[in-house]
């Protein structure tokens, strides 16, 4: 009985974050309303667009939160004080409002349906019906928690197609910025040996082990450890993948050379095509070269390796 009235009473908050949008700039907005979600602590959320009366275009953040409170304000005035940051000064509250007495997941249905991508891998998220998963697929089980690192998003599935096509039995890939950690569980289930997932958020981490959990990974073939990109790192593995930013991704590319094992792949994601030619430049001049590139709506990847030796 105390159990059914807790689910009973149980309830998120959502807030609805809004910006205008170009076609020009939907992508890096994208990116800007993607960073919300996570720092924030959001449960889960997805973006979409709008337009208003004036056929002005907006994009939208709709995210979620745990009801921890009868009283939105001390969600709200956390919110408002990260959104003072000059990055988000474009940044509005649109709406918020109050959900009960109905499962989180439930209302994420229609959100996050199954996803294949590449030629073997299908993104699920928990409450996805196991026996619909396609033959020849594999599914790849990940709590919905922003839109980077859940295969929603166009950088995870450049990162996750240009993984799968080079993954080898017993490879070693090491995660740079891990998130829920989808890539490298990916590789794990694709047949890699061991993984290495780094991140500089510790609680970010916490969520990499939910997910390793949920795909039934043994935690003896992964080591999940707190690290800035590549810094402390003296190991080397034959596939390194960041799907982050651009300024970490080109900030890390003269250490990247060194932690590849002859013959191994690094795999960039999370940059727009405006970005692939400032990030190539200093590439090329880290003693790597560029074996593919792969573009999914304004977001762009690359799979690289020694350009010598």
């Amino acid at each position: 009985m105390d159990n059914n009235n807790d689910s009973k009473n149980e309830f998120w908050w959502t807030i609805e974050f809004s910006m205008p949008v170009s076609d020009k700039s939907i992508a890096r907005n994208e990116e800007i309303l993607s960073t919300i979600a996570a720092m924030t602590d959001a449960l889960g959320s997805f973006i979409f667009t709008e337009t208003d009366d004036r056929e002005r275009k907006k994009l939208f953040l709709r995210a979620d939160y745990k009801g921890e409170s009868e009283e939105i304000d001390e969600l709200l005035f956390k919110v408002k004080y990260f959104l003072e940051a000059p990055e988000f000064k474009d940044v509005t509250i649109a709406r918020c409002y109050k959900t009960s007495n109905q499962p989180w997941e439930t209302q994420h249905y229609d959100a996050f349906p199954p996803l294949n991508i590449g030629k073997t891998l299908v993104v699920m998220a928990p409450w996805h019906d196991k026996e619909k998963i396609l033959p020849g697929r594999k599914a790849i089980y990940i709590y919905p928690a922003s839109a980077f690192g859940t295969g929603y998003h166009e950088s995870t599935q450049i990162a996750l197609t240009l993984l799968e096509e080079v993954v080898k039995s017993g490879d070693t890939i090491l995660d740079v910025g891990t998130g829920t950690g989808i890539l490298f569980i990916a590789a794990l289930k694709l047949g890699a040996g061991k993984a290495i997932a780094r991140d500089i958020d510790p609680d970010t981490l916490d969520e990499a082990k939910r997910n390793m959990n949920l795909n039934g990974i043994n935690p003896k073939v992964c080591e999940l450890s707190e690290g800035d990109l590549l810094k402390g790192f003296n190991d080397q593995v034959n596939i390194l993948t960041a799907n982050i930013l651009l300024n970490p991704n080109v900030t890390m590319l003269p250490d990247v050379r060194k932690t590849l094992k002859p013959k191994g792949f690094a795999i960039f994601s999370g940059m727009t095509s405006v970005e692939s030619s400032t990030f190539l430049s200093v590439l090329y001049s880290s003693g790597l070269m560029v074996e593919r590139e792969l573009k999914i709506g304004d977001w762009w990847g690359c799979r690289a390796t020694k350009s010598w030796g």
